[in-house]
């Protein structure tokens, strides 16, 4: 059966534009062949781009180009162009949208918010299955309560800005959110009127525009506003080139001298953030404000488990959610101990962070247990506002500093296998299959993200390989997605880090079958929450068979092929460890959760069932292995953390890319292998 997508207020189960997989329930309230060469060739071609200078010989940019109008804007309102051009890469790496806007309501190159129109213009979604954000039966799950839409005088001026430049630059609103040229052009004017309400004079010296900078990211308090500006100024100095997504080429040449007058922070009467305790980087700007543990009837707590990490379990794993609420609707639902929780919320329009619990203690987001007692999970502003929504740059770059410093400090491995989106955690009996999120989805541009860790996904072996990780150009990836504004309805397009997978080398082949998602055995639809057959950037498969323009991989326990011609390839050949079922076992099972063996569990508390997925491993068949880990079980079903308890066993597992989510099998059923 298809699930239907989620309401467009409920919050936490976001994934992608338009769709809410099944609600974020507890999280919500309770989350090539040989290509080597040819990369290399690849790389060798864009190295002009990448420099941020024009390439040598290259022509003046042409009146009407993109360039152009960045140049145009920035001499009429007296802006340095690098400063228009460095703040425009900041919000949108100078992608247009096609005039869609951000998921906080941000339009155009400059990112200028109508966050209330956004959110006007967008259909209502209706609830799916729940999930239960703690995921474990030792405790009653937590059903989703939804969020009204926030009225237009409700918003912040941060997500208003589109307005104000309406009223700056006498130019329509409508042509704001529509025309590049406009909407640069209204950017230009809020940075010179940020520098006049400075008291500042016009300066051709970006080093002068620091106040007006920090200014423009429209944050409230002086350590955002001037990570911000930090970024900004970082991008003048380094330089940047990129083709935008309407084809054009934008450059901002590199001035690493530029020294910004960075103490004009100081002059725009914003408050001081409260540091508390906080667990971040240097390098971003981070709050404390802490959710709640607290009793409130009847034994039930919430909304989160005291703990020990890493003393007590290992940090494994860093999990990508996305939200649908505004900033201030998500710091209200993480401070209810009625509601769930998770460690960090991050603001899209300029990446401020905001920590909620210490790192030691476990949040309720992933939808399964064995998962959030290993886990830190991220939760990414965004409102489902366009099949066409996108997260700013900002936000990802912010984002990817946190998570540097988490895997850094808990020795995590920056990889598809352990940076995790919530669609990728697992189900954890048959039962919660239906009901797991699908947040991030096929619009988070895992490419770009690990490009920000330092972890770029390239070829790591040769033709041959028996293993290949999926990485398709994501802005010329554009598979068909349906069910963003009403079931069926096919979504606009859009660039996805997703390939779909079929039964046969073939685009009329059927689409592979998951029977945990779909147990009659129908196949797996187009649509934008439907994960069953579908592969995504930096997950890691071993290859089953390959046949012209496709490969095949082992994938739910069948053969799944992927279209991957070698003129625009898919995927990028990789090594890595697989296993397969050790000799003599015709199938072995397959989990969602890794526990110990009921000998493990000592007196007073009760055994946990090791309840095998409705899948099947069968001998032949080979899967990536992310690493092993013994059983283990976080006992902590009351208030009184005294009695927590952490059950760990003789049995170990390996975790595996066994579909488009994580899966564990039992080691001692399995033979492993360099792959």
């Amino acid at each position: 059966m298809v699930r239907e997508p989620l309401p467009l207020y409920g919050f936490g189960s976001r994934t992608p534009p338009c769709h809410p997989p099944p609600l974020e329930a507890a999280l919500l309230r309770s989350a090539s062949r040989g290509r080597v060469l040819s990369l290399a060739a690849s790389a060798a071609l864009l190295l002009p781009l990448l420099s941020g200078a024009p390439p040598a010989g290259a022509d003046a940019p042409e009146a009407d180009s993109l360039q152009s109008r960045f140049a145009a804007a920035a001499e009429r309102h007296g802006v340095p162009v690098s400063v228009l051009l460095a703040v425009s890469y900041l919000q949108s790496r100078w992608d247009g949208h096609a005039g869609a806007p951000s998921v906080t309501g941000g339009y155009g190159p400059m990112h200028l918010t109508d966050t209330a129109t956004a959110l006007a213009r967008s259909l209502p979604h209706h609830s799916a299955d729940g999930e239960d954000a703690r995921g474990d039966a030792a405790r009653p799950a937590r059903t989703v309560a939804e969020t009204a839409p926030p009225r237009p005088e409700e918003l912040p001026a941060r997500l208003r800005t589109l307005e104000r430049a309406s009223a700056l630059s006498g130019i329509p609103a409508e042509e704001l959110r529509t025309s590049t040229a406009a909407n640069i052009e209204g950017g230009a004017a809020l940075l010179a009127a940020a520098q006049r309400e400075a008291g500042i004079a016009p300066s051709a010296d970006p080093a002068d525009w620091y106040g007006a900078v920090a200014r423009y990211s429209g944050a409230d308090d002086t350590a955002t506003a001037a990570a911000y500006a930090n970024d900004v100024f970082d991008v003048i100095r380094t330089g940047e080139a990129r083709v935008t997504d309407s084809g054009q080429r934008v450059a901002l040449p590199a001035a690493p001298s530029v020294a910004p007058e960075t103490g004009q922070v100081a002059a725009l009467g914003l408050r001081a953030p409260e540091r508390g305790p906080v667990e971040c980087p240097t390098t971003v700007a981070c709050e404390w404000i802490p959710a709640p543990y607290e009793e409130f009837g009847d034994g039930d707590y919430g909304n989160h488990d005291k703990a020990d990490r890493p003393v007590s379990q290992s940090i494994d794993y860093i999990v990508v959610h996305d939200t649908e609420a505004t900033w201030d609707v998500t710091l209200k639902l993480v401070q209810d101990p009625t509601y769930v929780s998770w460690q960090y919320s991050l603001r899209s329009s300029d990446g401020h962070v905001a920590q909620h619990l210490p790192l030691k203690d476990v949040g309720w987001h992933a939808g399964n247990w064995y998962v959030n007692a290993k886990s830190v999970g991220l939760e990414h502003e965004g409102f489902l506002t366009a099949p066409d929504s996108w997260y700013t740059e900002a936000m990802y770059r912010s984002s990817a500093r946190l998570v540097r410093y988490l895997a850094k400090r808990y020795d995590i491995p920056l990889d598809r296998q352990h940076v995790i989106g919530h669609d990728n955690v697992p189900g954890t009996v048959t039962s919660s299959i239906r009901g797991m999120h699908t947040d991030p989805g096929p619009y988070w541009d895992w490419a770009h993200y690990f490009r920000l860790l330092g972890r770029p996904l390239t070829p790591s072996a040769g033709p041959r390989a028996g293993v290949v990780t999926i990485r398709p150009e994501y802005g010329e990836n554009r598979p068909v997605y349906t069910g963003c504004a009403a079931a069926g309805e096919a979504c606009a397009p859009h660039g996805s880090g997703a390939v779909r997978l079929h039964t046969a080398p073939s685009a009329d082949a059927p689409l592979v079958k998951d029977i945990g998602l779909r147990p009659g055995g129908q196949d797996s639809t187009t649509g934008v929450n439907d994960t069953g057959a579908r592969a995504t950037t930096g997950q890691s498969y071993a290859v089953a068979e390959r046949r012209a323009d496709w490969t095949a991989i082992w994938y739910l326990g069948q053969k799944a092929w992927f279209h991957d011609p070698e003129a625009a390839p898919t995927a990028v050949n990789a090594r890595g460890r697989v296993l397969t079922p050790r000799e003599g076992l015709a199938e072995i099972p397959v989990y969602g959760r890794a526990y110990p063996e009921a000998s493990a569990y000592p007196a007073g508390v009760p055994v946990q069932a090791v309840s095998p997925l409705p899948y099947r491993l069968l001998a032949g068949q080979r899967y990536v292995v992310g690493g092993k880990t013994p059983g283990e079980y976080y006992y902590a079903p009351v208030f009184d953390s005294s009695n927590h308890r952490v059950v760990r066993g003789e049995q170990g597992y390996y975790q595996i890319q066994f579909g488009h989510r994580i899966a564990f099998v039992n080691a001692a059923d399995v033979r492993v292998s360099q792959g």
